[in-house]
């Protein structure tokens, strides 16, 4: 997910994609420990997407940025 699609979400849809890809994280580490895993580029995207996401939450509770319905 590019991070322009992120910065346009609002605070409840990026807290339900980390709460995704924080499981998704957890599986794909289960999937390698057993050698099922195919790409392993994927755990390392994922992390950097779950990165992004924080980010923008941090942004949200420092007030740089700010909810459209609440302007």
């Amino acid at each position: 997910m590019k991070s322009i699609q992120l910065k346009e979400m609002n605070k409840l849809e990026l807290e339900t994609k980390l709460n995704d890809n924080l499981e998704a994280l957890q599986n794909l580490n289960f999937q390698k420990a057993l050698q099922q895993l195919e790409d392993g580029t994927l755990i390392s995207k994922t992390k950097k997407e779950i990165a992004q996401i924080k980010t923008v939450l941090n942004e949200f509770n420092l007030g740089i940025r700010v909810e459209e319905g609440a302007k």
